[in-house]
């Protein structure tokens, strides 16, 4: 189980410290939101930001790119200092081109779908991919409240994917929502204000692990 500090929560006005704390906390993974205006209705940030963190951190870099052309981009935020890079099935019609273009640049691969979009999307790519992410709110801005029908969506990729390929859930993630998610099949959890909202953010982090230390997932056989 990762849990995995989304920066669009964080304050931006001490990036690098954010990102400091949640590191001593004993996270692996922190996620970077990139937003182009387009394919979702906000603008965050670029690869210069990426780029100035990645000295500060040995944490892995976990790259989504919500935006409208994620190949065209991608090679960018490799040499920015990406680790792993999840694009959404929507915006693209050749997503296996887009993989295999990951994995020669030395990152790991992700999908994403949206919550209105039919988890069979993703059939013919999500075998060749590291990670599935479920977006369990609409994309676009952070503190939106967990959409329950999207736990059966995670039940779905579970049983498409099987148990190699890890499940990543991202949105209105927190002590109340994170144990549902685990029981469906999810190992990753994106949170951004149920950590970067809290003053003590290791106390945050170790309040989602308690959440779902002890939840029973369900078997994909069952």
């Amino acid at each position: 189980m990762e849990i995995v500090p989304s920066v669009l929560a964080a304050d931006f006005g001490c990036l690098a410290a954010e990102v400091t704390q949640v590191e001593a906390a004993g996270v692996k993974m922190i996620q970077f939101d990139i937003m182009d205006g387009h394919f979702v209705p906000n603008i965050s940030f670029g690869p210069p930001i990426v780029a100035a963190l990645r000295p500060r951190s040995t944490l892995a870099f976990d790259v989504q790119l919500m935006i409208s052309e994620p190949r065209r981009y991608a090679e960018a935020f490799v040499r920015a200092g990406a680790d792993h890079i999840t694009f959404h099935i929507e915006t693209t019609e050749r997503p296996l081109d887009l993989v295999e273009d990951l994995h020669k640049a030395g990152v790991t691969a992700g999908v994403a779908l949206n919550p209105e979009t039919d988890v069979l999307k993703i059939i013919d790519v999500a075998p060749y991919c590291e990670m599935v992410l479920v977006m369990t709110v609409h994309p676009g801005f952070g503190g939106q409240e967990f959409i329950p029908e999207m736990a059966d969506k995670v039940r779905q990729v579970r049983e498409l994917v099987g148990p190699a390929i890890r499940i990543e859930v991202d949105g209105g993630i927190s002590p109340e929502t994170a144990p549902l998610v685990v029981s469906c099949g999810a190992d990753t959890l994106v949170a951004g204000s149920a950590i970067f909202a809290k003053a003590d953010r290791s106390a945050a982090i170790a309040e989602l692990h308690r959440a779902v230390e002890r939840t029973e997932v369900v078997s994909i056989d069952d």
